[in-house]
């Protein structure tokens, strides 16, 4: 059997089946380089090694998911000269760059196209195989292809939509791309199609696969997340609510107190997790050793450790931060208080901090959360035995901002809720409240702020909670997106026949290129490497803001796939 060269490298997956009835038999499940054939579906232990086969891809896309988040944001860089990580963060990439790659995630894709056109086969072959256990990994993976969707589309806008298993050498892999919104509706429609099923769960038997299988929470969260990144803030708030507001026993809910926010971390599978993917060492004997994407040491300037290095714009923040909790929590400065929110050694951990009447110095901030087993432990981090941290896609707190988010831009009868919403989240890390909402000022306060005022807020907390989680650069183009005229020519629409006026966003401000420039500015003052005269030119084409298709696909495709066209001369 041959394999062909196609955008997803397609058919590596499951060629054994397994029964899965523990958290070790689920880890090493390892896909095999052979393709699931029609006749390989005969039992239902047959679809659930499929179905976990769909978690080991997603597991296996989490470095590309922390360089794709966080490169271009000017949080993080990359101290290489010419690499495709400095060409990223610089927005210099070409269609050969080894990071504009998307095969992990259409693996995720073809293991679920096949659990959903084969797994309902398998009920007449298998008498065991009951409707309810069917509807469950329907369900799963209907939330594997919607998610892994959600990433491409944030990435690269428009490419092939597959919804199709394949299982022959016969299958016609020249697929063109789909369009952003035709995507979008697809991400929608299987979010709609796994919760009518009736089997999206609220919990599993065991802790790690609630946390980590697909459940009505996971479900929601990614429709609040593409509904916000469609601009459908109705939608977005009401699928956040079904978390925020959810009395379930079992729920997902926000950590108030401020000195267990580590444990969302270490050991992981917290409450406020709503969806992460699981490692463990004791189980599968290795480590995913997340913290060498990050320096030990949190270092300026001049030094090659690590892949992803605090930018002086990120350690100011950090140490503005720092200043502003220190004012409410003096005595963390001589280090009589343990914990404290997101917050020092939580986010990051320092060689030292100083602070006087007058300032303070946080000294070489570097990231902790994939690093320590506690916020006070700086001298002991995780060992090769528990150097596994969990890496989480969505949690509580993420919702919340979504929704303050929507809230905002719905217009400012909405930002009452919003403000209250992100005092939450202020006030967890050590912060003082954005607005006292019980102050006789209030409301002339608020009447005060304008739209991109407290949408920066929103966002601005959202940086500094997520920090190092993949989050920030879709934070910055969806801000981005918000004007009206961000949406760029040559799109696929537009190839149909359709008008550039009928793909355009709705538009916010009265400039309508002001979100654009306030993330623009960001970029440029943020970056390490490139001028910001370069950032400024290069990041007027919004296509720039997107990842180059592979080289490799549109060679393949004899003409099919058409290249975002910022790249089409690279």
């Amino acid at each position: 059997m041959k394999l062909k060269n196609l955008y997803s490298v397609a058919l590596c997956a499951v060629a054994f089946s397994l029964p899965l009835t523990s958290c070790n038999d689920w880890l090493d499940l390892k896909p095999k380089n052979e393709q699931v054939l029609a006749d390989y579906w005969q039992s239902k232990e047959d679809v659930e090694a499929v179905v976990a086969s769909g978690y080991y891809y997603m597991r296996q896309s989490v470095p590309s998911l922390l360089v794709w988040g966080e490169l271009r944001s000017g949080n993080f860089y990359n101290f290489g000269t010419g690499t495709d990580a400095s060409k990223m963060q610089d927005f210099d990439m070409t269609q050969s760059n080894s990071l504009a790659k998307y095969t992990t995630l259409y693996q995720v894709i073809l293991m679920a196209n096949s659990v959903l056109e084969y797994a309902p086969k398998v009920q007449k072959k298998d008498d065991t195989y009951y409707s309810a256990m069917l509807n469950s990994h329907l369900c799963e993976a209907y939330f594997q292809r919607a998610w892994a969707y959600s990433i491409l589309v944030k990435n690269w806008k428009e490419v092939p939509l597959i919804t199709w298993a394949y299982v022959t050498d016969d299958a016609d892999f020249k697929v063109a791309k789909s369009s952003e919104s035709e995507i979008i509706a697809q991400i929608k429609a299987d979010c709609e199609a796994a919760l009518a099923t009736g089997a999206a769960k609220g919990t599993y038997e065991e802790d790690w696969e609630t946390k980590c299988r697909a459940t009505k929470w996971a479900l929601y969260a990614l429709m609040a997340d593409i509904c916000l990144w469609n601009h459908e803030f109705d939608e977005c708030i009401l699928y956040a609510d079904k978390i925020i507001e959810a009395t379930d026993a079992m729920r997902p809910a926000f950590i108030k107190n401020m000195n267990n926010w580590y444990d969302i971390f270490y050991p992981g599978l917290s409450n406020e997790s709503i969806f992460e993917l699981y490692w463990s060492y004791s189980d599968e004997g290795k480590n995913n050793n997340f913290a060498s994407l990050f320096p030990a040491v949190g270092i300026i300037s001049g030094s090659t450790s690590g892949n992803l290095n605090f930018t002086k714009y990120l350690h100011s923040l950090v140490t503005e931060e720092t200043a502003a909790v220190l004012s409410n929590y003096p005595d963390l400065a001589s280090g009589t208080v343990g914990r404290i929110g997101r917050m020092y050694l939580a986010t990051y951990y320092c060689s030292s901090i100083s602070a006087t009447s007058t300032m303070v110095s946080v000294s070489s901030p570097a990231l902790w959360k994939y690093r320590g087993t506690d916020v006070a432990d700086v001298g002991s981090p995780r060992t090769s035995t528990n150097n596994d941290a969990n890496f989480i896609l969505y949690r509580v707190a993420d919702i919340m901002l979504m929704k303050a988010e929507a809230l905002v831009m719905k217009g400012q009868s909405s930002w009452k809720s919003a403000i209250e919403l992100v005092n939450q989240i202020r006030v967890r890390a050590g912060l003082s409240e954005y607005v006292d909402l019980t102050s006789a000022t209030a409301d002339a306060e608020i009447e005060a702020l304008d739209q991109l005022t407290l949408l920066n807020e929103v966002i601005s907390q959202r940086n500094m909670e997520f920090i190092g989680e993949g989050h920030r650069w879709y934070d910055l183009l969806r801000m981005a997106r918000y004007d009206s005229k961000f949406a760029p020519e040559g799109t696929v629409e537009d190839s149909e026949g359709q008008t550039y006026e009928a793909y355009k966003t709705q538009g916010f401000g009265d400039d309508e290129f002001e979100y654009k420039k306030l993330v623009i500015n960001t970029i440029a003052e943020a970056n390490e490497t490139a001028s910001p005269a370069l950032l400024q030119t290069a990041l007027q084409n919004s296509w720039a803001w997107y990842l180059p298709l592979p080289e490799a696909d549109i060679t393949a495709s004899s003409g099919v796939l058409k290249q975002n066209p910022y790249y089409k001369n690279n």
